[in-house]
C-alpha cells in the first residue's frame, strides 16, 4: 500500500472566487510552482497574496521584474531587514483564502476524495471548486454575500 500526497495551489479573486487550480504532490516548494506556470503573462501587473511559503526575495524580485507580477507575503517574526508591506487588508484577503480551504475541507469534504487514479482525483477536486464557484454564482445572482455557501441553495 502507497500514499501519495498532494498540494493545492488556488488562486482566488479578493472575494474569493476561484480562478485558477493547481495540484503539484506534495514534494514541490510552494515557490517552485510560480515558476512553472503557463499563464504569467496574464498575471502582468497582479498583486498575488501568498504565504509564508513564498517567501524568497530571489524569486520576488525575478518574478516582478521578468513577468511584472508583485508577489506580496508576511514576513516572519524575526525578519527586521526588510521593509514590511503586509497591512490589514492583505491580512483581511489571506483570511478570505484561509476560510476558502475551511469550506473545501469542511463542506465539500475535499480530504475525502477516494479517488482511485491521478485522473480521478483531478476531476474530484476540479468538481468540487467548480462547485464552489457554482453556490458563490448563486448568492451573487440572488443579491447575498457570496461566501455563504451553506446557505447557497435555499431561496
Amino acid at each position: 500500500m502507497h500514499y501519495y500526497g498532494f498540494k493545492m495551489q488556488l488562486m482566488i479573486t479578493q472575494k474569493g472566487v476561484p480562478i485558477s487550480i493547481g495540484i503539484t504532490s506534495a514534494n514541490v516548494h510552494d515557490v517552485n510552482y510560480l515558476a512553472e506556470l503557463d499563464n504569467k503573462k496574464q498575471l502582468s501587473d497582479f498583486e498575488l497574496i501568498a504565504d509564508k511559503g513564498h517567501l524568497s526575495v530571489h524569486y520576488q524580485t525575478t518574478l516582478f521584474e521578468e513577468d511584472k507580477i508583485r508577489l506580496i507575503t508576511p514576513l516572519r517574526s524575526n525578519m527586521f531587514s526588510r521593509k514590511n508591506e503586509w497591512n490589514s487588508f492583505y491580512r483581511y484577503i489571506r483570511k478570505r483564502i484561509e476560510t476558502l480551504f475551511s469550506q473545501l475541507c469542511d463542506q465539500m469534504m475535499f480530504k475525502r476524495n477516494y479517488s482511485k487514479s491521478l485522473d480521478g482525483l483531478l476531476s474530484r477536486v476540479v468538481a468540487k471548486v467548480n462547485a464552489v464557484a457554482v453556490l458563490q454564482f448563486l448568492n451573487f445572482k440572488n443579491n447575498r454575500p457570496i461566501n455563504l455557501l451553506k446557505t447557497a441553495l435555499f431561496v
